[in-house]
């Protein structure tokens, strides 16, 4: 009965469509597989369709505008309150620029197209800011568990419909068509938006730039543990992420066709992600944060090991279905826990800022830390491969031994506006390597060498050496 009451509650439902809202551009832009199809039906050049993934760098730089929405009100907005007036700034904008981008058409006019689609990726990272703050912000802090499932079942259900729905609607309809539909269908959060109250958060009064732009950052980088929670987000779902990196190529290997691969490893895959997330917030109401963060964390780390068996069986349809939705199932429930706790690590009072830094380094996870894995499974063997994905999950669950450090209420003299010149150098050299990091596909498509990633690891490991430092003066 309990667990009814907190799943069916207004706040819930609200969460989901805002989920929703923010899930549907993700497919549309960048590297999404609608505008791939998209672009590959208008004959441009598998190059330039390569290079398209640079249409999405806002979603990883978010962090960066994210002190402004936080701390100024949206212009024209301003009587919807500072969360709802940006919302509804920027999903106005996303909507506009879908619709312009269905006017245009990458095979007579790729330029106009391009910059197009880069709005559309900044006005939807834009959104995602304001409506991961809303949702942070409008939940009890006992509900950051089905709040956080449910978010990102409307998120998956989202690029459902804008990937797979759109894709085969495709056959029937023209693209500008369908990018239109879309833009349509984006007005749900608008309404969703309208239906919520504004959080009653009161904000800060802003006096300097360091108090709108820097605060948000130093609040968080203050905390004695601020490195430790910063790790642990990026490391969390490295296992289950390494394991699944390779999934269709495995799954070539062993000798299944793409049309097996598409019905069970894509769409019943998505849908047991979507239930096990289901599952993991309504388990976290049982277990409380911690326990499930541990549980989820176990499970989700076996789940990628789950391979080695169908590895060893060979091709066996059965197990190949048995073992992607069993593997999907725990991933979600992983997802439910690392997403409940970023909501309860966030300040109420920078809620956009800081929620946009982490999910940041969870992008970074997906797309620089498993970035070996070509390498690994190559000289390891598959087997190997996926027995080494399971000790991965080691690190992060090693660091969640600190866990109730990570959870202790900052002492009122610690305010973010005391930050000592070390404070400042452990900051600046974590967000400066993010920002590197994030732009290393950048450097050869412009004629520089691919010094990125190397660059943004020196600086990962200075920041790294700095927290050190702080931790030894503490002691």
């Amino acid at each position: 009965m309990h667990l009814l009451k907190v799943f069916a509650n207004r706040r819930m439902f609200t969460v989901f469509i805002l989920g929703f809202s923010s899930g549907l551009p993700l497919m549309l832009t960048g590297g999404g597989s609608t505008m791939q199809a998209w672009l590959k039906d208008g004959n441009v050049d598998l190059a330039t369709i390569g290079r398209f993934s640079l249409v999405g760098l806002p979603y990883a730089l978010k962090f960066l505008w994210a002190p402004f929405l936080d701390s100024f009100a949206a212009p024209g907005f301003a009587k919807f309150g500072r969360r709802r007036g940006w919302a509804f700034l920027s999903q106005l904008c996303l909507i506009a620029s879908l619709a312009a981008l269905s006017m245009t058409n990458p095979a007579t006019g790729l330029v106009a197209f391009t910059a197009v689609a880069v709005a559309v990726a900044f006005f939807s990272a834009s959104q995602d800011i304001v409506l991961d703050a809303l949702r942070t912000e409008i939940i009890h802090d006992d509900e950051v568990g089905p709040g956080g499932s449910l978010y990102t079942t409307g998120y998956r259900a989202a690029m459902l419909v804008s990937g797979a729905v759109a894709l085969a609607a495709s056959k029937v309809f023209s693209w500008q068509i369908i990018y239109l539909a879309m833009a349509a269908i984006q007005t749900i959060g608008i309404a969703m938006v309208f239906w919520t109250a504004e959080p009653k958060t009161a904000p800060k009064k802003y006096v300097s730039f360091k108090d709108r732009v820097l605060d948000p950052f130093a609040e968080f980088f203050k905390r004695p543990s601020a490195m430790e929670i910063l790790a642990f987000v990026m490391l969390y779902k490295l296992p289950t992420l390494m394991a699944t990196a390779l999934t269709t190529v495995f799954l070539l290997d062993l000798g299944f066709d793409r049309t097996e691969i598409a019905a069970v490893a894509k769409f019943a895959g998505l849908v047991a992600t979507i239930v096990g997330t289901l599952a993991g917030g309504a388990l976290m109401v049982k277990t409380g944060l911690r326990s499930a963060l541990w549980i989820f964390g176990v499970l989700q780390a076996l789940g990628g090991g789950l391979f080695i068996v169908l590895a060893q069986l060979g091709k066996n349809y059965v197990a190949m279905t048995s073992v992607v939705i069993a593997d999907n199932f725990l991933l979600g429930m992983g997802t439910a826990a690392i997403v409940g706790f970023m909501m309860s690590v966030c300040s109420k009072q920078f809620t956009g800022t800081q929620f946009a830094l982490l999910s940041s380094l969870t992008a970074f996870t997906r797309v620089i830390l498993i970035a070996p894995a070509g390498a690994l499974a190559k000289a390891m063997g598959w087997s190997g491969f996926f027995v080494f994905s399971i000790t991965l999950a080691a690190p992060g669950l090693l660091l969640l031994l600190r866990f109730k450090e990570w959870t202790k209420p900052m002492p009122a003299s610690s305010g973010a506006a005391k930050l000592s010149k070390l404070d400042l150098f452990v900051m600046a050299s974590f967000l400066l390597s993010l920002i590197v990091i994030s732009t290393d596909f950048v450097w050869p498509k412009i004629g520089l060498p691919d010094i990125g990633l190397w660059v943004g690891a020196a600086g990962l490991g200075t920041s790294l050496l700095g927290w050190g430092a702080k931790a030894l003066r503490r002691t």
